[in-house]
């Protein structure tokens, strides 16, 4: 049995927002099982409940999770006004979803591309850090001093902001390396390693909260049941204060 509360129902089957859906109850609109329901705390189950509003059945909407390996040239937008190629050209459904966050348009890598709202939110709120991974090549070797600064934190428009962890898949190899950052601010590694002088020659995300990109770039995939749980659980807000102890 699945029970979520009657404003967020109607908000996420997508007829209204959150707010608009609150007036909806209080002006005793909405139904449940023939019964007007007036208070915003009244939970439904989604597969069971028969819910209405003006007398017209209101069915969940179907959420969509799709993991994408975006190729060069494509940019991370649902329109463009140049007419230049979307992500969306890239992934076929009759569903309206949107990119969640952003890859620039020379940068390659794993997206997620959803409908769910909350979903979203989740993985792009500042507050919860999600882990991302990339694969760096830059246009000299890094130096070691430089390395240490990226880990120790720099700033970035008054703001400062770090690498949590750097390596190099081969030790002599300084060029290419990986980092791990909690960041999502606007070409956040490229800018990072520019504030020390470095360019960023190809960057590649190869993981976004614990999910690996394993698919050829071009193609998508659904996510499983599983890790759309298991990024639910990690990163939702009762998850965080549960394990706060707050």
């Amino acid at each position: 049995m699945t029970k979520v509360r009657i404003n967020k129902f109607l908000a996420d089957s997508g007829i209204s927002s959150r707010r608009k859906s609150e007036e909806y109850i209080l002006e005793k609109r909405v139904a449940v099982n023939d019964v007007i329901v007036n208070e915003l705390s009244f939970k439904v189950d989604v597969e069971k409940d028969i819910i209405t509003l003006d007398g017209e059945r209101i069915r969940p909407k179907r959420h969509i999770y799709i993991l994408l390996n975006k190729p060069k040239g494509y940019i991370t937008s649902v329109t463009d006004d140049r007419n230049r190629r979307t992500v969306l050209d890239l992934v076929q459904t009759k569903e309206r979803i949107y990119p969640v966050g952003r890859l620039d348009y020379d940068t390659s890598g794993l997206l997620f591309l959803t409908n769910d709202g909350e979903f979203s939110q989740l993985l792009t709120h500042p507050g919860n850090k999600v882990p991302r991974e990339y694969e760096v090549k830059l246009d000299k070797p890094l130096e070691e001093k430089d390395k240490l600064k990226l880990l120790n934190g720099i700033k970035l428009d008054g703001k400062p902001g770090k690498f949590i962890k750097l390596s190099f898949p081969k030790s002599k190899d300084k060029n290419n390396v990986t980092v791990f950052c909690e960041e999502g601010r606007n070409r956040f590694v490229k800018r990072m390693f520019g504030r020390l002088d470095y360019r960023v020659v190809e960057l590649i995300r190869i993981s976004y909260a614990g999910i690996q990109l394993d698919i050829h770039p071009g193609k998508f995939r659904n996510l499983t049941q599983q890790e759309v749980q298991q990024i639910r659980e990690t990163y939702s807000t009762d998850t965080k204060r549960r394990y706060s102890g707050k």
